[in-house]
C-alpha cells in the first residue's frame, strides 16, 4: 500500500515508480536524466536489462554520470560544459582512449576497489 505522495517510499523506490509510470505511458521520445542514480548496483543491473528491452525501437536520450547506464547506447556524447568533446559507441570511445575512456577507467577502478 502506498500512501498519498509516497511518504514512506525511499528516494530509490520513488525513482523506480516514476520510471514505471513513464514506461506505461509509452512516450514517443523518452529523456532519462540520471534514471538509476538513487538505486543500488544490483537493482540498477535489473533495471538496465528492462530498459534495454523496452527501449528497442524507441527514441531516447539518457543523461548519466554512471557509465554502466549508457554503455549499450547507439551513440554516446561526452559533454563538458556546453561542448561535445567526444562521440561514438562505447567501443569506439574506448578505442580512442580519450575523455570517455579515462572516466570509464576511473569508475571501473572504484567498482573494483
Amino acid at each position: 500500500m502506498i500512501s498519498e505522495r509516497g511518504g514512506q517510499l525511499s528516494v530509490g523506490q520513488r525513482q523506480l515508480l516514476a520510471f514505471v509510470r513513464t514506461m506505461i505511458a509509452n512516450p514517443r521520445i523518452l529523456i532519462l536524466d540520471e534514471a538509476t542514480s538513487s538505486i543500488d548496483t544490483h537493482t540498477e543491473r535489473l533495471v538496465q536489462a528492462g530498459i534495454e528491452t523496452m527501449l528497442r525501437g524507441w527514441t531516447s536520450f539518457t543523461i548519466a554520470h554512471r557509465l554502466s547506464t549508457i554503455r549499450n547506447s547507439d551513440r554516446i556524447f561526452y559533454v563538458d560544459g556546453n561542448r561535445i568533446l567526444e562521440m561514438g559507441s562505447h567501443d569506439e570511445l574506448m578505442e580512442k582512449r580519450g575523455y570517455y575512456w579515462k572516466l570509464y577507467q576511473s569508475q571501473y577502478r572504484e567498482m573494483q576497489g
